[in-house]
């Protein structure tokens, strides 16, 4: 499907002129998704910003095209702000992070959601941004990145208690039929749009991680199983209907990516028999920029899957150097020992900028660790 063995995540630095509207709008509560209305010239600034990012990434050499993820301000929310049903509101707290020096990082606060009707995946503005991308990108590939079913409905149930007597939704089985409905109605749209590749980004994959000792599940709790189990059933839920429209379904595990911070420990050693082994996805974007994911090891449970690809996270979007290559290339050779060398592709661990703020590098930097990848892709797999 792919010629390149190097792949992008999905997010790309934004140019400053863009950033000014992104910073105007976390600090407001009082305007909706996609806020065009509320900013004079901000659609115009972002609709530049994509067609330059779009043809940067064609100019070097990338084959699976997205927008950048530059018509958005988080990786995550975004896509539920555009759901019909929502409203969003500045919280009392951001993430907690782990900030460079070991400290308590937070993130924006504008992360709260209310659910105000039933939801619908209707005439979500994330499928016009995918039309005009599919326009710029002309004969190449495009994909779209989207929030993880699972980990939104996490978000929903745990994190902002949106179910309840006085809720749209009355109980937690309801507001998961209606939300997985949603996305059944994004993908009908995506797929009538064009659409062929849609990536889900999940970021709670090693809170389920019985060696994760920052989980914000309790360690060792007995539910810890069953928790697991809903997370993948309705993954694969969403996954399987997006198998049955005919798309290429893939996701991306993210270990956390906030202005070069990160947010998750725990090794996919120890989660990999369920996510990886029991999740219907085609293709896995996995994080090993560092120890925090433990051994490749992991990947043995997908021996007996030949038709799954993993795409290695070895390389870093969180440096503004250039990554190790010795490393990279003794972390190819034990992967392609343990599955074939077609099964595999390279890449930097996530996006450089999962959110607007972006990782603490330049854009230069940034397409120089991105030639650096291709570059090594090229020699490894000829």
């Amino acid at each position: 499907m792919t010629t390149s063995r190097f792949q992008l995540v999905g997010s790309l630095l934004r140019p400053s002129d863009l950033l000014e509207y992104k910073n105007k709008i976390e600090h407001r509560d009082d305007i909706q998704y996609p806020f065009y209305d509320s900013f004079p010239g901000y659609r115009e600034v972002e609709t530049s910003a994509i067609q330059k990012i779009v043809a940067d990434q064609a100019a070097h050499g990338i084959d699976v095209l997205t927008d950048g993820e530059h018509g958005r301000s988080m990786w995550h929310l975004d896509f539920l702000w555009g759901l019909g049903g929502i409203e969003r509101y500045i919280a009392g707290n951001g993430y907690s992070f782990e900030d460079l020096d070991g400290g308590h990082f937070e993130t924006r606060k504008d992360i709260g959601i209310r659910i105000t009707a039933p939801l619908s995946g209707k005439n979500h503005h994330y499928i016009t941004l995918f039309k005009d991308l599919n326009e710029l990108a002309g004969e190449k590939q495009t994909k779209i990145t989207v929030w993880g079913a699972a980990h939104a409905f996490t978000e929903l149930t745990v994190f902002n208690e949106s179910f309840g007597e006085k809720q749209v939704y009355k109980t937690k089985e309801d507001l998961r039929a209606g939300l997985i409905n949603a996305y059944k109605e994004f993908l009908d749209e995506y797929k009538a749009a064009g659409g062929k590749i849609v990536q889900f980004d999940d970021c709670l994959w090693e809170l389920f991680a019985e060696d994760n000792d920052k989980s914000f599940f309790t360690k060792g709790n007995d539910v810890l199983e069953n928790l697991a189990d809903e997370f993948i059933s309705i993954n694969n839920e969403v996954a399987d209907y997006g198998h049955e429209l005919g798309l290429k379904v893939w996701t991306h595990n993210c270990r956390g990516n906030y202005q070069s911070r990160h947010a998750s420990n725990g090794t996919y050693k120890a989660i990999a028999e369920k996510f990886l082994g029991e999740q219907h996805y085609d293709r896995f974007f996995l994080e090993w920029d560092d120890e925090r994911a433990g051994d490749i090891s992991a990947l043995e449970v997908l021996k007996d899957r030949p038709n799954v690809e993993v795409v290695l996270g070895l390389l870093s979007s969180k440096t503004f150097t250039l990554d190790d290559e010795k490393r990279v290339v003794e972390l190819l050779d034990k992967a392609s020992q343990i599955l074939p060398k077609e099964q595999l592709f390279l890449s930097h661990q996530c996006g450089f900028a999962s959110c607007d703020c972006g990782n603490e590098l330049s854009e230069e930097q940034q397409w120089a660790k991105i030639d650096q990848g291709k570059k090594i892709a090229a020699a490894y797999w000829g």
